[in-house]
């Protein structure tokens, strides 16, 4: 068995701290250090006995990693994904890439002219449950699909927001929430290649949407709706809905339905109905809740992360793919300012 890989975290933040926990885990991977500048990053260094870096430079020069995971906030990605492939180094980066789809676009371009791998946080395809999702639509027992929904309705409390970027462009529940949902709506169902939008920030007066509602169009001829808010008490969301983090409530709820010709398909219980007799309204429908293997995806993901280090595995999500997701989300964001139908 070959030696660990050696990776570092950029961002000690909340995910950043739950990367750290992973790495800590997985037989594949090693924490070689932190970067982060806050005392509090330091402490955690000292703790878990690791090494600690103020700034990237400190890092490369004293112990250079394998892999990085940057987990700061997003209008720092761009930076760090930059100094990672000059250095020559891989990088997993949280999503979303980038604030922007231009500056996103510069950094996986530098990716692929430097041939440095460069993945996207979008740990949810990972997810076992998403894979045999995938592999049900993909095998055609749901037929033709023909629209589906997604909602994140969920309240962040008012402590949330003292930490100031979250309150920034960039920051609100669009970017930092809704883009996990897009992304497994096009994994699933498809590219997106249309979008119309309406946002509000009516509640609490932020630069940023507190709730936004939209309309999905996909290359396919499918339609979605799907429908955000972070300032809502409510059960339907994936956060509450998958099971996949423990600080969460488990509802056992739903968050997504897709619906196809031959089939309709919940997640995340996979429950597939269908009319078994005949395809019609007054004929029994009947409920088959598929089986997986369940497994934490951001474990799932750090362990593609080390094989793409070792060129033993493909990205699951590869910066490319984080990017086509990033646009999606810059095209609601134009349709919820403009009122109009924007190509994607």
């Amino acid at each position: 068995m070959s030696a660990p890989v050696r990776l570092s975290v950029m961002g000690a933040g909340l995910i950043g701290k739950r990367h750290i926990e992973h790495i800590l885990a997985r037989p594949e991977a090693a924490l070689s250090s932190i970067v982060d500048p806050m005392p509090a990053a330091r402490e955690l260094a000292v703790s878990l006995k690791v090494d600690w870096f103020p700034s990237f430079r400190d890092l490369v020069s004293e112990n250079r990693p394998e892999g990085v995971v940057i987990a700061t906030p997003n209008q720092m990605h761009v930076a760090n994904g930059m100094d990672c492939i000059a250095a020559g180094i891989p990088a997993l980066i949280e999503k979303p890439l980038a604030d922007d789809v231009v500056a996103a676009q510069a950094l996986v371009e530098a990716s692929e002219r430097a041939g440095v791998p460069l993945l996207t946080g979008h740990h949810r395809r990972h997810n076992p449950m998403i894979q045999r999702a995938k592999a049900e639509i993909d095998s055609g027992r749901l037929g033709q699909i023909i629209s589906v929904h997604g909602m994140f309705w969920l309240i962040k409390p008012d402590d949330y927001f003292e930490v100031s970027w979250r309150r920034e462009k960039g920051a609100g529940p669009v970017f930092l929430n809704l883009i996990h949902d897009v992304d497994l709506l096009r994994y699933l169902c498809g590219d997106i290649v249309g979008v119309q939008a309406a946002q509000s920030n009516r509640l609490r007066g932020n630069a940023v949407e507190e709730t936004a509602v939209i309309i999905l169009h996909f290359a396919s001829g499918t339609l979605g709706t799907v429908n955000v808010s972070d300032a809502i008490q409510s059960p339907w969301s994936w956060e509450f809905t998958a099971g996949e983090n423990p600080a969460y409530s488990h509802t056992r709820e739903t968050c997504y339905q897709i619906g196809g010709t031959k089939a309709s398909l919940a997640i995340p219980q996979l429950d597939l109905w269908h009319h078994p007799s005949k395809a019609s309204w007054w004929a029994p429908i009947e409920r088959e809740r598929l089986r997986y293997e369940k497994e934490d995806p951001l474990g799932l993901q750090i362990a593609n992360f080390c094989g793409v280090v070792r060129s033993t595995a493909e990205p699951v999500v590869s910066g490319r793919e984080g990017l086509k997701t990033l646009r999606v989300i810059e095209a609601v964001k134009r349709a919820a300012e403009t009122g109009d139908f924007v190509s994607v």
